[in-house]
């Protein structure tokens, strides 16, 4: 992603950020929340967060990883840093969550830090040159044997035609990409691509429009 790219992304996601959850929560959140829940975050983990949004994920993991657990957020947005501390800080948990600011990749941590990783509605919004860099990446702060979760606009399954709806999603990306910035991925393939062997690959939903949702884990 360019500079300028980065720029302007930065600044629409920090416009919406307080209007976000009407936009696009009151949609995702039925296949964010069916993610985590494949995740099955355990007590005492260590998880990270990458596109963390207006933080109701951040809520759902810091509660799962407990208080011997932590999670750390990373955003493009400071619009969104705001909503999402907030949120921490309402639900109880603001103790066990630190989220950081940052244009990725590279992810500003170190080695094997995390023992999950969770993206949601997120992946789909780099550029497809990007991606791997950004998986690769993903396994570099992983544990051996840590899980990835990701939930993303997906492309139909082989034999299955786009909907009227994809289609003009698709064709709104291509010619508005900072209004409508995501797109529709083949997520499978990019994570085996990865590296990452698959445990959960199941697809659901949203206004005609199939969306992934993954767990893979890193070889341990």
């Amino acid at each position: 992603m360019s500079t300028t790219d980065e720029k302007q992304t930065k600044s629409f996601y920090d416009r919406i950020s307080h209007s976000y959850d009407m936009i696009a929560d009151s949609n995702e959140h039925v296949a964010r929340e069916k993610g985590l829940a494949a995740l099955a975050i355990q007590e005492g983990e260590s998880v990270l967060e990458i596109g963390y949004g207006t933080g109701h994920s951040l809520v759902a993991l810091a509660e799962a990883a407990g208080t011997t657990g932590k999670v750390t957020g990373v955003d493009i947005s400071d619009g969104m840093k705001t909503v999402s501390e907030k949120r921490v800080t309402e639900a109880g948990v603001a103790d066990r969550v630190e989220l950081t600011v940052a244009n990725t990749p590279p992810l500003p941590f170190a080695d094997g830090s995390f023992d999950v990783v969770s993206m949601s509605f997120t992946l789909e919004l780099f550029p497809l040159d990007t991606i791997p860099t950004m998986l690769a990446e993903i396994r570099r702060v992983l544990k051996p044997g840590g899980r990835l979760g990701v939930v993303c606009m997906a492309l139909p399954k082989d034999g299955n035609k786009d909907s009227f709806l994809e289609k003009t999603y698709k064709w709104m990306h291509q010619h508005f990409p900072h209004i409508v910035d995501c797109q529709p991925i083949n997520a499978t393939g990019l994570l085996q691509d990865a590296g990452f062997i698959l445990k959960e690959d199941d697809t659901m939903e949203i206004w005609t429009m199939p969306v992934s949702v993954l767990v893979g884990t890193t070889p341990a």
